[in-house]
């Protein structure tokens, strides 16, 4: 994908797409009041990050994903009139420290993965965060009973590096590894569509 730059904007473009309803819901549900900076993390082209920078004059943010997207998000941020305010970051979240900010967001990426590596990531998430820092995970969350709201089929945009041993969860599994990584506060609250966001605080 990443030989073929035509195919790669597609993703890009198709995951900007995935994530722009929910970008929204989150802009307007969280408390962006309470802090001044955040990170997304996997932030493909940088629908979240220009979403949340656009709607919140104080906020600033960085895209966290793998050196060959910076490109595009340097552009699309640009496009958007937020180069001031919102940067890209080059780095593999299973390999380097997250960035640092007051909030962490981690949009369509814990559902990729294993077990083992959900909980690292949510345990990278809490050492990155100041006291006080919230992480925000949010996906098509499945219902506590498993019986809707399991929407990533075969034909759908995937992520280029998506485990095969990847599964969607419920808010109570997401719940329960926040806790285990640290996290005291936490709630679940729907976005929009299929997709919820699972809140916890450092």
């Amino acid at each position: 994908m990443y030989a073929k730059p035509e195919v790669f904007h597609s993703f890009l473009t198709a995951m900007s797409g995935i994530s722009a309803g929910a970008a929204h819901a989150i802009a307007a549900k969280f408390r962006w009041d309470d802090h001044r900076s955040f990170v997304d993390i996997g932030a493909a082209q940088g629908m979240a990050p220009v979403t949340l920078a656009g709607a919140h004059p104080h906020l600033s943010g960085i895209g966290f994903d793998l050196p060959q997207v910076q490109p595009a998000f340097e552009e699309f941020v640009a496009e958007q009139g937020l180069s001031d305010r919102v940067r890209f970051q080059a780095g593999n979240f299973f390999e380097d420290e997250l960035p640092s900010a007051d909030v962490i967001v981690m949009g369509h990426v814990l559902h990729d993965w294993d077990l083992a590596r959900k909980k690292l990531l949510l345990a990278k998430a809490f050492a990155a965060l100041p006291k006080g820092g919230a992480v925000i995970v949010y996906d098509a969350i499945i219902d506590d009973d498993r019986r809707k709201k399991c929407v990533w089929s075969s034909d759908e945009p995937q992520h280029a590096d998506r485990d095969a041993r990847g599964f969607d969860y419920t808010g109570a599994d997401c719940i329960a590894w926040m806790h285990e990584a640290g996290f005291t506060a936490t709630r679940i609250e729907h976005l929009v569509g299929p997709d919820s966001m699972v809140i916890g605080i450092k």
